[in-house]
């Protein structure tokens, strides 16, 4: 092990400079103008896993190309084999104007690597492929088969992941799936997350008089659905921060006393935290301290809201319709299905009959929860310890990652999440960046885990 640790050491400019190459591609799987930016993405890292030595191929789908490399291997080996999951997609970069230098122009400043993808999710996945590069070009034994399954639509929802995992399910058999797409809260404590919020997602559209009417002539004589729309929503929440529609948690599955010391280990100043937000005071749900109720109570939230004239100087109308895109993030043992369904009752129930609703499904995922006792948890843990010489801490996120129950379903696979961001990365906001300390960290975390996994003792 001595000589991976010496290259990952001796190399660590060249992989810097890598990981700059790797965020330029401006790979935005949303929006259809960077179709050939995704297609020049998937080949730059195909290109880049046959140089570290991994038997490589792009396998196509109705939507963008996955990545699939894999270590050498004999042809009956009886090594455990692991699945490394990332994404080479990533969100979109507006507002520019908010960014301090152009997104797809790599910037270093201090320690950290500031791009769009530095560290959603180019960084992290690029730290496991170099942990395989330096076992590979040290002629050091892998104790563990590798398949690396770097996708490029996990941004708009992994649409054709499912089917691609079901069409190749042999050859991705595994022990467990190794996904860095997550975080930790400092440098000084890595994390292993266990648990995953789902997620539900809804549009509301209430409409009212056929046109957008003189608020002069005809307003008082029909319902604003700007208006009604405003006290629908009003009613979707109550004062101590729960949401409001019957039947919605029962099944949530309550934290038990081991969590809640968990959760009492991360650090947390709530003055640094609401600095951090923008926020003059924290809300959230009544009897839980504000990490439990980021990742591990279920919420509501109004993602946008639309209506009326929206531009300068005033328009004095009563408008036609008015919008709100919601989503709802679930907990063990919510069941999408059933959420909606609950949601869907309570909003035609609180819908006036001056007005007409419209309700589009959005997306919805499982919430996901592995035990972090398990083999190969611990096996995890070990890991994080040896690379960042800290104790590690377990954590919930409060995202949501919907292939990770794909991964169960069609692969039988739990999956081992070994986040490698900070808090102030900015994932989906302007300025994104990845601490290079936490590259090069998750570079000997990689390389320490398939030992670890190796024993599972």
């Amino acid at each position: 092990m001595e000589a991976v640790f010496s290259y990952l050491e001796k190399n660590k400019a060249r992989f810097i400079s890598e990981l700059c190459d790797y965020v330029k591609f401006p790979s935005v799987s949303a929006q259809p103008e960077h179709r050939k930016d995704m297609t020049q993405c998937a080949d730059w890292l195909a290109n880049h896993c046959r140089e570290i030595g991994l038997e490589t191929r792009l396998a196509e789908t109705p939507g963008n190309p996955v990545v699939v490399a894999k270590t050498p291997r004999a042809k009956n080996s009886h090594k455990p084999h692991y699945v490394v999951y990332g994404h080479y997609d990533v969100q979109p970069a507006e507002p520019f104007e908010l960014w301090k230098t152009p997104p797809f122009e790599p910037r270093i400043e201090g320690t950290s690597l500031f791009a769009r993808g530095a560290s959603d999710n180019k960084g992290q996945n690029l730290a496991h492929l170099k942990a395989a590069e330096a076992y590979l070009k040290t002629g050091t034994e892998l104790p563990c088969d590798l398949t690396f399954v770097i996708e490029g639509e996990e941004e708009v929802g992994s649409k054709n992941l499912a089917e691609f995992l079901r069409n190749n399910r042999q050859e991705l058999h595994c022990e467990s799936v190794v996904v860095s797409d997550t975080g930790m809260p400092s440098k000084k404590h890595p994390a292993l997350t266990y648990a995953l919020r789902g997620i539900v997602a809804v549009e509301i559209i209430l409409h009212g008089p056929s046109r957008d009417l003189h608020s002069g002539i005809y307003g008082g004589t029909v319902d604003n659905p700007a208006m009604a729309l405003s006290q629908l929503l009003a009613q979707l929440r109550d004062k101590n921060g729960r949401v409001a529609i019957p039947g919605f948690y029962q099944d949530v599955a309550p934290l038990s006393a081991y969590e809640r010391k968990q959760f009492a280990r991360l650090p947390l100043s709530i003055p640094a935290y609401q600095k951090l937000l923008g926020v003059r005071k924290l809300f959230g749900e009544r009897g839980f301290t504000p990490m439990e109720q980021r990742s591990a109570r279920p919420t509501i939230e109004i993602n946008g809201l639309t209506s009326g004239y929206q531009g300068e100087g005033s328009k004095t109308i009563v408008p036609s319709w008015a919008k709100a895109k919601l989503t709802f993030r679930l907990v063990p043992n919510q069941r999408p299905s059933q959420v909606r369904a609950a949601i869907l009752k309570q909003l035609k129930k609180l819908c006036p009959p001056t007005v007409r609703m419209e309700v589009k499904a959005g997306h919805g995922g499982e919430p996901y929860i592995v035990s972090p006792t398990s083999p190969h948890a611990q096996a995890g843990l070990r890991a994080l310890k040896a690379a960042f010489g800290r104790e590690p801490i377990l954590m919930r996120e409060g995202g949501s990652i919907p292939i990770v129950t794909d991964f169960k379903k069609i692969l039988g696979a739990d999956t081992l999440l070994l986040g490698l961001a900070l808090p102030d990365d900015n994932a989906h906001s302007p300025n994104e960046k990845f601490d290079l300390e936490c590259f090069a960290k998750g570079m000997q975390m990689s390389a320490h885990l398939w030992q670890e996994l190796a024993k599972k003792t």
